[in-house]
């Protein structure tokens, strides 16, 4: 079975067709940059261009870089154009589909719903906590296999600041910080994350999980196991259309 996924970020607009059989991408995705500013019309356009470019006349998940409540309407906006606050995100998406049926969920979220059905998080218990790394920090923490959805704790205060100001990825490129400098930026949000949910596995997610060997291993005193997503950057396009199937 093949449902399409897209993934909205900060930077890029990405989605290809899903095979849930394996929880893998079933062709090579296609990528658009994320119109800045990011209004709703803009990305709509964006998402329309991705899904085009393969023909798709079925189901499409979609995930959204905020809280989203109902499968549709958009709480938050962080790290896109604040007109998104209120929005009917799925309206807005099936009209510039041509009236396919579209699921909208959390980014984060959906990363972690793959990455517990066909990576990382596969088979285990107790509280497990995904965290994307990207533009901002995003959140899925889910109880003996079980979602908590939009947690956002990216948005916990760390140094006074939000913390995906302090130890996102793009925090990172912003303040030109080595590998090394990063992760101790990100082992002390670790730290207070493990201190709020003692968690037995967090799961490292976003585009720097193809780069867990850079930085994973400076690490220190946090008790959690640690490791990269196995779905890596594609576990948000794959549990964006696991959740479109479950409401197909």
């Amino acid at each position: 079975m093949q449902i399409f996924g897209v993934d909205i970020g900060g930077s890029g607009i990405k989605g290809a067709p899903v095979d849930l059989d394996r929880g893998a991408l079933a062709q090579e995705r296609r990528k658009v940059l994320t119109p800045h500013p990011a209004t709703p019309d803009g990305v709509a356009e964006g998402v329309k261009q991705v899904v085009d470019h393969f023909g798709w006349t079925g189901p499409v998940g979609l995930t959204f870089p905020g809280v989203v409540t109902g499968g549709a309407t958009v709480r938050t906006a962080a790290n896109v154009d604040r007109s998104w606050i209120d929005t009917d995100a799925r309206a807005l998406f099936s009209g510039k589909l041509g009236g396919l049926p579209v699921t909208v969920v959390n980014d984060a979220d959906a990363a972690g719903v793959a990455e517990m059905q066909f990576g990382a998080g596969r088979g285990r218990r107790g509280t497990v906590i995904l965290l994307t790394f990207g533009t901002g920090i995003g959140s899925a923490v889910f109880t003996d296999g079980v979602l908590v959805p939009n947690t956002e704790l990216g948005h916990l205060e760390l140094g006074g600041h939000d913390a995906e100001r302090r130890a996102s990825s793009k925090a990172k490129d912003d303040h030109d910080l080595s590998w090394q400098q990063w992760a101790r930026r990100v082992q002390k949000y670790l730290a207070h994350v493990e201190m709020l949910f003692s968690p037995e596995l967090f799961v490292i997610g976003g585009g720097v999980s193809r780069k867990s060997d850079k930085f994973l291993h400076f690490i220190e005193g946090v008790k959690a196991e640690i490791v990269p997503a196995q779905l890596q950057n594609d576990a948000g396009i794959v549990g964006a259309a696991m959740r479109a199937a479950q409401q197909a």
